[in-house]
């Protein structure tokens, strides 16, 4: 028997084509001046704003509609200290002996080593888990395109950050198989990106970098 699905009409409100350009120039100046930061403040931040976050992220496109995602907000003190502690270990591994001399050499401008502070200083962790598959009723159901689907909603969650006033920073401590075990990862659920997320200390600097202009990303055809 073939399933039947239920549709809805769409909500959608068409701009004029003035006001469209204006809110896409709008927004890219406003991701224009995102930067990964380091550096945080203490000061907490209202777990309302931090679950605004996460509800911007969870609305993702993703494979099948599988939503294969899980969002871990930490705020606990210990667990933020276990998680640096595990985190600093693996990193300083890689930093001495696991990354390539080139690797060490494209990461030198970026002035950055195994020490991670911002994983204690920083009010919140938010851990986003991949599901490659979940038990639903018993039974395994798999997720279709997770690391595409977990990597798009990991974008509209580093969007959503800077927009509420915020500052983070992607951080992958490899491998991520500690955050699993602090954080109780369920069957097929495993680590895909931590973003330390709060306000900037005071004096805070960025590495001067700069993007590719956009004749270097963007062909037309």
């Amino acid at each position: 028997m073939t399933e039947t699905y239920r549709f809805l009409p769409l909500v959608h409100e068409r701009i004029p084509a003035d006001e469209s350009l204006e809110r896409a120039r709008a927004f890219r100046d406003r991701m224009r001046a995102r930067r990964s930061v380091r550096d945080f403040s203490s000061d907490p931040v209202a777990d309302d704003v931090l679950e605004a976050l996460v509800a911007a992220a969870a609305t993702a496109p993703s494979g099948a509609n599988r939503q294969p995602w899980r969002f871990v907000i930490v705020r606990d003190a210990e667990t933020k200290s276990r998680i640096r502690v595990a985190a600093e270990k693996e990193e300083k591994e890689s930093y001495e002996h696991r990354m390539p001399p080139a690797w060490l050499l494209a990461l030198a401008p970026l002035g950055t080593d195994w020490h991670k502070p911002f994983l204690e200083t920083a009010p919140a962790l938010i851990v986003v888990f991949k599901k490659d598959y979940e038990l639903v009723n018993g039974e395994r159901q798999n997720a279709y395109y997770p690391n595409e689907s977990v990597g798009i909603a990991c974008g509209f969650l580093i969007a959503a950050i800077h927009a509420a006033g915020l500052v983070t920073l992607t951080h992958t401590p490899s491998p991520m198989n500690f955050l699993g075990e602090i954080l109780g990862a369920a069957p097929g659920e495993t680590a895909y990106l931590l973003l330390p997320v709060g306000h900037p200390a005071d004096g805070a600097e960025v590495p001067d970098i700069h993007r590719k202009p956009l004749d270097q990303v963007v062909t037309w055809r």
